[in-house]
């Protein structure tokens, strides 16, 4: 986050703010004053120092990590927001590869920070979503001395080696506290990498039990049964239309939904944002070694398109929804659907409606900040015309477009439904056309990208594709929208990329080990064969041919569909946690890159698939009232 301050000493972006210890200078990132020529894609923001990047030009923990690795030789490893720093364990020696340990240590510690801590602001008031951090680079009983980026654009006054000066104080008892200058904004503490770790914090790992999901079920209610489902709101009236007045097909779970704690919610938020991170960086790696891009079964003619796409659109995506297993065991991702994801509704709206319709007072509706995120994502995109919401003739999808509209309209854009292609036409100056004559320019989309990939395939092998001549001849296809130069699809071309399941052992190589991921490879491996192991469709959908197999080899489920023919990848068997006989799946939805919102999906089967039931999803107040209610239950 960038300080809101006066604007008559700012200079523009990439101009030296001043020069810290070793010469390492803090850069303006005043983003409105970008020189587009200059910085023409995204690749053009990473920064390297001696082939180690660094960062994105020019964030606070590009700085920090810089510094770090100009000054001591260590940097640490990527982190989804500059408060995680805080968390970390180890930093990493850049020339022996030998990690070393960090401590963390709370602001009102015995410990005192040192030249060359990390010190670490909470997410909140001016750093909201992402905290800050900055390095300390001197330090007195009365005041620590600090060099940062991203904090303002003015440069750093009389030619100092820092940036700011902040009060410090001790108390009674000899803690050490640093004053924060900025209005609601927090300091968590300083970090420190060093051997003793006396007076630091214990980073205990969370109690494995709090991340247990809780069936749990409502006293029948007297009341009389009404429809609690708005029929006059025609989103509401499309999915009764589909699934009835319920969320769950079966009667007898009417009156269940699951309860998730305190520790874990944040722990799930956490993931989410990491991970969407952790993608996009996977994503930008494989964009630019394309021998990579060889697993992923896309067309190469489309290959400088989706680059061009990743370069220009990289800040265009509206949202995603991550899969995870969450138990006792931890929490683990089995996959991003980063196109066309589905199930926005029933999270965002519909199990908020159940709470208020059986009175549920268990925690609060996991969904409730899914409409409103979605609403500032669309805000934030700058779309500047109509936009078309493109879907086939199917009543999940027209309910899911008709809540996703919702969110448009109410970030005052307009929009227009189209079902199937069948009414297309093209116009004479080279447009796709819908029924009244309309020019499609912008399009949000139920349709998979791969939809239109297989016709592009289909047209390929027929020698029938031509990337300048329009086709008059023919009405238009999907394709012929999507991959129209001058129409812009959300989600972009780019999240073909992220959302295929190829990320998966490309992610397992860049980052092994991560704890949210699984093991996942391109080729079946002893290490998959000894533990059991899933076969899943790079390309697939709506958990449509996946193979659970046990150690034996054994098939202990499997789903039929449409991707048999797609490449397979092989991931780590992670059987989901089973209750009731229900197998339960968490979902995570992203809006703009950030959590926001999360539901259930539950299934007989182990493998969750398009026709698995919802279950309502809470989260408590408190770990305390998660156990108490754990308890009683």
């Amino acid at each position: 986050m960038t300080l809101e301050s006066s604007k008559v000493n700012q200079v523009p972006f990439g101009q030296v703010l001043g020069i810290s210890e070793g010469g390492v200078a803090s850069y303006s990132s005043d983003y409105d004053s970008v020189d587009h020529e200059q910085m023409a894609d995204r690749s053009a923001y990473r920064h390297y120092v001696d082939g180690v990047y660094t960062g994105y030009k020019w964030q606070c923990v590009e700085f920090v990590r810089r510094w770090m690795l100009v000054n001591k030789g260590y940097v640490f490893e990527d982190i989804a927001m500059a408060y995680d720093i805080f968390r970390l364990k180890h930093v990493r020696d850049v020339k022996t590869n030998q990690l070393l340990p960090l401590h963390s240590f709370d602001n009102g510690s015995l410990r005192l920070p040192e030249p060359g801590s990390l010190l670490i602001w909470e997410e909140g008031g001016e750093f909201e979503t992402t905290g800050h951090v900055a390095v300390i680079t001197e330090v007195s009983d009365t005041f620590v001395r600090i060099a940062e980026q991203n904090f303002d654009h003015i440069p750093w006054p009389d030619q100092r080696n820092y940036s700011r000066e902040l009060t410090a104080c001790h108390g009674e008892d000899g803690s050490f506290w640093i004053r924060c200058t900025i209005d609601e904004a927090t300091i968590l503490g300083w970090v420190t990498q060093t051997n003793n770790k006396q007076h630091a914090e214990v980073l205990e790992d969370s109690d494995p039990a709090l991340f247990e999901l809780k069936l749990r079920e409502l006293r029948a209610s007297k009341t009389p049964k009404k429809a609690w489902i708005n029929l006059a709101n025609e989103d509401e009236h499309a999915y009764v239309a589909m699934n009835g007045q319920k969320l769950h097909s079966q009667e007898a779970y009417e009156n269940t939904y699951c309860v998730m704690s305190q520790t874990a919610k944040q722990e799930v938020v956490r993931a989410t944002n990491e991970l969407h991170a952790l993608f996009l960086h996977a994503t930008d790696y494989v964009l630019q070694n394309e021998y990579l891009l060889e697993h992923f079964n896309i067309p190469n003619v489309l290959w400088p398109r989706i680059k061009q796409s990743w370069n220009n659109r990289r800040n265009q995506m509206i949202t995603g929804r991550f899969d995870f297993s969450l138990s006792a065991r931890g929490l683990k991702l089995y996959e991003y659907n980063a196109d066309s994801a589905s199930c926005h509704m029933e999270c965002g709206k519909i199990q908020g409606l159940w709470g208020d319709y059986k009175n549920c007072d268990d925690g609060a509706d996991a969904g409730s900040p899914l409409f409103f995120d979605l609403v500032d994502a669309w805000k934030e995109n700058h779309v500047d015309g109509l936009v078309h919401i493109m879907l086939d003739d199917d009543e999940e999808e027209n309910y899911h477009a008709l809540y996703m509209q919702s969110t448009m309209k109410k970030a005052g854009i307009e929009s227009k439904l189209v079902y199937g292609t069948q009414q297309l036409s093209w116009s004479k100056d080279g447009y796709v056309v819908d029924v009244d004559g309309l020019a499609i320019k912008w399009v949000w989309k139920t349709w998979a990208w791969e939809t239109a990939l297989e016709q592009l395939r289909d047209e390929l092998n027929n020698n029938e594709y031509a990337t300048e001549d329009i086709p008059k001849n023919k009405k238009p296809q999907l394709m012929d929208v999507f991959l129209h130069p001058e129409t812009m699809v959300i989600e972009p071309l780019w999240t073909v990329v992220t959302s295929n399941k190829a990320m998966l052992p490309i992610l397992w190589q860049m980052f092994p080990n991560h704890p949210y991921l699984l093991n996942a490879q391109f080729e079946l491996t002893p290490d998959l064969q000894k533990e059991g192991y899933v076969s899943k469709p790079i390309a697939g959908r709506c958990g449509l041919n996946i193979i659970l197999f046990d150690k034996q080899d054994k098939t202990l489920s499997e789903t039929q569909g449409q991707f048999s023919q797609q490449d397979s990848i092989f991931q780590s068997l992670y059987p989901l946690p089973k209750f009731n006989g229900l197998n339960v799946q968490l979902c995570t939805f992203t809006a703009g890159g950030y959590y926001a919102g999360a539901c259930i999906r539950t299934d007989a089967s182990m493998i969750i698939t398009n026709k698995s039931d919802l279950l309502p999803l809470r989260v408590a107040y408190s770990d305390k009232e998660w156990r108490q209610a754990a308890v009683s239950s």
